[in-house]
């Protein structure tokens, strides 16, 4: 058994900022407050995607920002609302906040969901701000700024493929060329200590796991070495 671990920065989307606008029609040269309030921004939520075995694609992505809503209108129309950003994770992870490892989520169900960071709300508008002795306000309300927070990923693995063989003999070379990983390599016997784990991505097939185990030696069955 084996733990993958992946450190990402998650930012909901801002909410768009209320309008400042005054209704404008024929014959009506001073009308009253119609600015429309700001659409929310949107949430980040991390859904369970069966088809994924590794977390080996927040290797290369690690920020996820979702988008903001719109400004508000005039004629009293809402800004749109930023659509929720969906973060895929495989089925099994762990959501920890990385700062203090407490867990916020353990995805342990098919096709689960969870709103990890919500959105900003949408300001008001002017037209909001109206008041019998107040009737033409010049302002409007900014959005509220969406959350952000830094994650931990873990996912417990299982080694698909493992490499077994006699010290030294270039199991740890050949597992740095198949996957990304970085195993010690050096001219001598034992120089893996403890297994190390790679994942190897292909075009047209899913991504596996592969273990680089320490060397096996003559009489390991018998308690040698």
């Amino acid at each position: 058994m084996f733990i993958d671990i992946a450190d990402i920065f998650l930012k909901s989307g801002d909410g768009g900022d209320g309008a400042i606008s005054f209704r404008r029609e024929k014959y009506i040269s001073h009308g009253g407050p119609d600015g429309g309030d700001g659409g929310k921004g949107g949430n980040v939520v991390f859904k369970v995607d069966n088809s994924m075995t590794t977390l080996l694609p927040f290797k290369f992505k690690r920020k996820f920002v979702a988008p903001e809503g719109g400004r508000g209108e005039a004629k009293k129309c809402y800004g749109a609302g930023g659509v929720d950003l969906y973060v895929k994770v495989p089925l099994g992870t762990i959501v920890k906040d990385k700062e203090s490892g407490k867990i916020i989520a353990d995805l342990s169900e098919i096709d689960e969901e969870f709103v990890v960071l919500r959105g900003g709300n949408g300001g008001k508008g002017n037209a909001k701000f109206a008041t019998p002795t107040r009737q033409a306000p010049d302002f409007a309300e900014p959005g509220m700024p969406g959350e952000e927070r830094e994650i931990t990923l873990e996912l417990k693995l299982l080694a698909d493929v493992g490499l077994l063989g006699f010290p030294n003999v270039g199991k740890s070379t050949l597992l740095s060329i198949v996957s990304k990983a970085t195993p010690k390599i050096a001219n001598y016997h034992f120089t893996t200590l403890e297994p190390n784990l790679g994942v190897v991505a292909m075009t047209g097939i899913n991504p596996f796991v592969i273990a680089d185990v320490p060397g096996i030696i003559e009489g390991a069955s018998d308690g040698v070495g």
